[in-house]
């Protein structure tokens, strides 16, 4: 199958799902015109993610990278009355487009932005304990993060990293991207530690080739 044929399909889902909704595509478009890279979920994942969340009882969920607040909001949706989302955004360009999306949504009162690279503003969050986390920043930086994931999970919380199979190259044990080595890390991360279990997706669609890593944290840290 082609690239057109997975696009074609996730817009028949979307339609019959009805899965898109003009807020969010004001979203992407505001994060279009502020000059943001086009990197977001799509609408069936970001509805995955809060169907995901929602499913497991979330009532505090960590994101690794907000961009322009697409799949923020789609997390704090899943959370219930009194459920909080910390989001950490390392530009503050982005975060100022993320911020009037969650105004806009009338989710600001549930969500804290935290500006700062996630390395930096990670270790301010120590004490606090996370049901859902959403990894989807700088890819290099990404076994780093997990790590921290899993510190700030309670035993029966879920991670979701997302771009883990890079069109393919995660199969290829040579690459030198960096991006694609530090997927292979994360996998291998979890699959040696007896802490957490993991599951990964393969994903197609309007984003191309790529997927999610899932883990639970079984043990606590």
């Amino acid at each position: 199958m082609s690239d057109p044929v997975w696009s074609d399909v996730d817009s028949f889902f979307e339609q019959a799902l009805h899965a898109r909704e003009p807020l969010l595509d004001d979203v992407l478009a505001r994060s279009d015109a502020a000059g943001l890279p086009s990197i977001s979920v799509t609408s069936l994942q970001g509805r995955f993610l809060q169907m995901l969340a929602a499913s497991l009882g979330a009532r505090s969920i960590l994101e690794v990278g907000t961009l322009g607040g697409f799949s923020t909001i789609y997390l704090a949706r899943a959370l219930p009355s009194g459920g909080r989302l910390v989001t950490i955004e390392a530009e503050p360009r982005h975060a100022a487009v993320a911020r009037e999306s969650f105004a806009r949504a009338g989710l600001a009162g549930r969500i804290e932005l935290l500006e700062g690279k996630g390395l930096d503003v990670l270790p301010r969050l120590v004490g606090a304990r996370f049901d859902f986390t959403f990894i989807d920043a700088d890819k290099p930086n990404t076994p780093a993060y997990f790590d921290w994931a899993v510190r700030l999970s309670r035993p029966g919380s879920l991670i979701v990293v997302d771009n883990v199979v890079r069109d393919g190259e995660l199969a290829d044990g040579a690459s030198t991207d960096a991006s694609v080595r530090a997927m292979r890390a994360v996998c291998e991360r979890v699959g040696r530690d007896s802490g957490v279990m993991g599951t990964a997706l393969q994903t197609v669609g309007l984003k191309g080739y790529d997927g999610f890593l899932i883990a639970r944290v079984v043990a606590g840290v």
